[in-house]
This record gives structure tokens, C-alpha cells and sequence, in this order.
């Protein structure tokens, strides 16, 4: 896998949602497994930049990252990992790699409406682009305890120009790559969304 500490994680992010993106060019096309993968695990560095607050989050984002990388050495594409896992029976199953595919997509919406509210706003602070992203995205599906600990750690997120500096970028150097982000994130989600609804497995999962 790539390494973490590579110079400009927010392009790497960027460019591998591109790539993913260019491979969506009919309404029949697939994503596969291995480089959605690959995608997810450049995540990462955002993620760690938030601080240790969040290092529950970076820990289960990995460990599902993880579960993927090592089916797609036997599964080619995402349809075919969740065909597999209905046809096993397995879809409910909490580890089952369908459920990890969906939290996955939803920490990739997460990062597009995180990115998609730093670059209206300004001023120093991450925690309401943040809160917000987290309050459309995943606040649905969780319980009250767990909202509670995410709204407290967003006070201990790091300042936009602190995070911006562990991602070796700053306020100028971060909109393009932030941008291209959110255009190239958009049809990914929205083909993994209709992946889900043409299998009824939203109904299914209880979209939790």
C-alpha cells in the first residue's frame, strides 16, 4: 500500500477519486475492488490530521480498509463482493464486507461535504465544517451516545491552518485538490448508492 507520509496526501486523495471516476463512463460499468481500496487507505492522512480525538475514527476507517484490500484479492468489483455476500447470506452480518463498504462510502461522503464546507467558508476554525458534514452524513444512523462524543470532540480538532500544515499544504495550495475532490467523489458515491438500491439493501441493513 501507499506510503502515509507521502508529501501531498490531499492530491493523492484527489487524483485516486479521479481515476475511479474516469472508470464510471457507462451506466453498466464497475468499480473495482482493489483500487477503491487503495483509494480509501489515502484517506487516512486526513483523517490523523484531526488529531487524536479522532483516533477512534482513523481505527475503524482502517480496519474496514483493510477487510476490503484483502477481499479484493479474490473479488474483482464492488457488485461482485455484494452479490457474494447475499448470495452467502452474509449482508447482515456486522463484519460483513457490504456493511463495510457502506460505512466506507459514508466516510467518503463525509470528506466531500467536509471539503465542500471548508471551501465556502472562512476563518480558522474546522469544527462547524466539520460538525456539519458529520451531522448529514453519519449523525442518522448513530445513537445519542455517540453523537455526544463526536460533538465533544469536534472542539478538539485542530485549527484549519494547523491541519492544513500536517497535510503539507496551505489555504491557497489545498482549494484545488479539495475541488477536484468533491467533483470526483460525487459519481462514486452515487454509483455505490445505486449499487445498494437496485438490491434493496438499504431496506435490508436498516441503512445503519
Amino acid at each position: 500500500m501507499e506510503d502515509l507520509d507521502d508529501l501531498k496526501p490531499l492530491r493523492n486523495m484527489s487524483e485516486a477519486l479521479k481515476e475511479l471516476a474516469a472508470t464510471l463512463d457507462s451506466p453498466t460499468a464497475d468499480v473495482e475492488l482493489a483500487p477503491f481500496s487503495r483509494s480509501c487507505f489515502l484517506f487516512l492522512p486526513l483523517i490523523r490530521s484531526w488529531g487524536i480525538a479522532f483516533k477512534f475514527a482513523e481505527l475503524d476507517f482502517l480496519g474496514k480498509v483493510k477487510d476490503l484490500a484483502v477481499a479484493s484479492k479474490s473479488i474483482g468489483t464492488l457488485q461482485a463482493m455484494v452479490d457474494g455476500d447475499i448470495e452467502a447470506n452474509t449482508v447482515r452480518k456486522d463484519t460483513s464486507h457490504t456493511k463495510n463498504l457502506l460505512r466506507l462510502t459514508r466516510g467518503l461522503d463525509m470528506i466531500r461535504v467536509f471539503f465542500e464546507q471548508l471551501l465556502a467558508t472562512e476563518g480558522n476554525s474546522i469544527r462547524d465544517p466539520a460538525f456539519k458534514a458529520y451531522t448529514q452524513v453519519f449523525a442518522p444512523h448513530h445513537g445519542w451516545a455517540v453523537r455526544k462524543v463526536v460533538a465533544a470532540g469536534t472542539y478538539a480538532l485542530p485549527t484549519r491552518a494547523q491541519m492544513l500544515k500536517k497535510l503539507n499544504e496551505d489555504e491557497a495550495s489545498a482549494r484545488a485538490p479539495m475541488q477536484s475532490f468533491v467533483d470526483a467523489s460525487a459519481p462514486v458515491i452515487q454509483h455505490i448508492e445505486r449499487l445498494f438500491h437496485s438490491r434493496d439493501l438499504f431496506h435490508v441493513l436498516n441503512y445503519e
